[in-house]
Parts: structure tokens; sequence; C-alpha cells
């Protein structure tokens, strides 16, 4: 086993190719030390050079909405009435502390993407 940094998107793309290799490595064998290793080196590389952003929380909402198979009827339990989950979604109104919670309770979104600030219908400034 040579492992070494992951440096560019050449080492990038060899360390891929060596864990396609390593797949079915059994663990606890060095086969399987060497794929648990570069998977490690793999990620830390991908989280600097690739981040994914948090979605905002109207998008992360219709995210687990389509998982869950849930309409915007089946919101009002979270953020009240029926005006008011057409107000959110459509970007009018901003969610509140007791609907961020009662999301992330209930639907189980997490908070780091129900607290992350996003701009409402009309405005060009994020707030």
């Amino acid at each position: 086993m040579q492992i070494k940094p992951i440096k560019t998107k050449d080492d990038h793309r060899a360390a891929l190719d060596r864990i396609e290799e390593l797949w079915n490595a059994e663990p606890n064998t060095p086969e399987g030390d060497e794929l648990e290793v570069l998977a490690t080196l793999v990620d830390a590389f991908e989280e600097a050079h690739y981040p994914i952003e948090t979605p905002d929380p109207v998008e992360a909402i219709r995210f687990r909405m389509e998982q869950q198979g849930l309409e915007d009827k089946d919101l009002v339990a979270f953020l009240g009435q029926r005006s008011r989950v057409t107000e959110v979604m459509n970007r009018q109104r901003r969610l509140s502390i007791s609907m961020i919670r009662k999301l992330h309770e209930g639907l189980k979104i997490p908070l780091e993407c129900l607290v992350k600030e996003y701009p409402l219908a009309g405005s060009s400034v994020k707030v």
C-alpha cells in the first residue's frame, strides 16, 4: 500500500480509480485498510474542492416533501393555516422560530438548512 496526499485533480482521479479496484475488499485486510484510507483522503479533498452548499429553507422543505410524498396541506401542522403555508412556500413570508422547531422535529429537516438566510419573492437582497 503506497498512499500519498491528494493534491490535484489527477491525484483525485487516480484515487477514485484505485477505490473502484478495491471496492469489494474485505475489512481488516491490507486492501480493506487501503480502501478505508483512500476513501477518507478522497472525502477530505472533495470537501475542500467541491463543497456542497446547504439548501435554503424552502428548497429543503420541498425536498423533504418530495421524499415523503407530502403535499402543501400536510405542512399545516408545522406552519399553521393553509394561507401561511402558501406564503412560506411562495417565499412571501419567512419561517418563524416556532415553525423551524416544528419542521425540524416533525420532518427531521436539519436546523442548518432551516435557519439559513434566503430572499423573499420580489426582493433582490438576501436578508
